[in-house]
């Protein structure tokens, strides 16, 4: 399962695509809008994406990841258009016959398309400023504030 959508992500759907029977294994990552990055207040978030570009680029990490690790199926769904506080922006599913790899994979997954792939995120701030980031481009943020 690879879609870029502006509707809501069911995640029931998302794990329902990487479930197996020879999987023991289904990691499940949600990257929701939070309302604080370290001080500042954000009302809400906008995604943009370049969607020819992002599939491809979406689909080659998830090749990657499968190269990589044995895993059995892997999922991945990003939302674009306004998001507002709690929604989730992207779910980044796998499964594998054992849970290391599938942690593993998960993870790396989440933070390649963060880096590699064209989708941009417009930050509301509660104060009135907006700023458009792409996180390969927001290194100052502490890794545990970044989604």
């Amino acid at each position: 399962m690879l879609s870029i959508s502006c509707n809501p992500i069911d995640i029931n759907n998302v794990t329902d695509a990487v479930r197996d029977l020879r999987a023991g294994a289904v990691v499940l990552f949600l990257g929701t809008v939070r309302e604080f990055t370290g001080d500042v207040q954000t009302l809400s978030l906008d995604y943009e994406a370049f969607e020819d570009m992002a599939l491809v680029s979406l689909t080659g990490i998830m090749a990657d990841a499968s190269s990589r690790w044995p895993l059995v199926k892997t999922a991945v769904v990003h939302r674009t258009g306004p998001l507002e506080l709690g929604e989730i922006a992207i779910a980044v599913a796998v499964s594998a016959a054992h849970r290391g790899p599938a942690f593993e994979a998960g993870q790396w997954m989440m933070d390649t398309i963060k880096q590699q792939t064209p989708i941009w995120k417009k930050e509301i701030y509660a104060d009135g400023r907006t700023e458009w980031v792409h996180p390969d481009a927001a290194p100052s943020l502490p890794e545990e504030d970044r989604q």
